[in-house]
């Protein structure tokens, strides 16, 4: 046998030796969302020390983007988003020890309602037209709820949307909801070029950019699978404050 044949069996024993780390090593396509509300009259002191626990004990995958909440059931509150990171990392992450805690509970805590809430939610990469850390400092996000056992009926009906969003140009991130309460998608438009996106005028009417990629009448239609598929829409509107999260 010559020194080829050899050298093939070294590379082939070499990938069965790694298969299992391979299989072992998980997508960072998780984010953490945790909403909390301040007391109305400690906002500046809750954004001292917020922004002073962010920078002491948020980096790499624990990195924090920290956005004020301007709009929907929400408004005045602040969303705390974690990530991304993997699942695996998240099981290493645990509490990140009593010193962290310590922190959060004696010097952010104090200034919070007991009002909160918090979730998991897994970047979706077949239903998005913008990366997952392709971020923004403006942010509208729609908030999907699916009746039960429609999940899949919904995601189709997203995908309708994706080819709708890319021949306008819309840059979205779509993400599922994971162990965090009734099932969810959540929709979240990315404003790249900032509010003006808003704007009638800016873009083509959707209901016709929409139609043109998936067939005449295509939009009614959708409209009313929506309403058969989905128990509740709402959405809100979110800004950025690079001042409170990490460095």
């Amino acid at each position: 046998m010559n020194n080829k044949f050899f050298s093939t069996m070294k590379m082939l024993i070499l990938l069965f030796l790694l298969c299992p780390f391979i299989g072992i090593s998980q997508t960072k396509n998780v984010v953490s969302a945790h909403r909390v509300f301040p007391k109305a009259d400690k906002l500046l002191e809750f954004e001292k020390a917020i922004a002073a626990h962010a920078q002491k004990y948020h980096s790499g995958d624990s990195y924090w983007r920290v956005f004020a909440i301007q709009s929907g059931p929400d408004m005045g509150g602040f969303q705390i988003s974690e990530g991304p990171t993997s699942w695996d990392a998240l099981d290493a992450r645990g509490d990140m020890g009593a010193e962290h805690k310590l922190d959060w509970n004696k010097n952010v805590a104090i200034y919070l309602t007991d009002k909160t809430s918090g979730s998991y939610m897994v970047y979706q990469d077949s239903l998005s037209t913008v990366a997952l850390g392709d971020f923004s400092d403006k942010i509208a996000i729609a908030h999907i709820y699916p009746k039960i056992g429609k999940n899949f009926k919904v995601r189709n009906l997203i995908k309708k949307l994706k080819a709708g969003w890319v021949a306008d140009g819309s840059t979205i991130a779509v993400y599922a909801a994971n162990s965090s309460g009734p099932a969810q998608f959540t929709i979240v438009t990315r404003y790249k070029q900032g509010l003006k996106e808003k704007a009638q005028g800016f873009r083509k009417p959707f209901k016709g950019t929409f139609e043109s990629v998936n067939g005449e009448d295509s939009y009614d239609d959708y409209l009313d699978q929506l309403g058969e598929y989905v128990n509740e829409i709402w959405s809100e509107l979110l800004f950025l404050r690079k001042d409170l999260g990490s460095k």
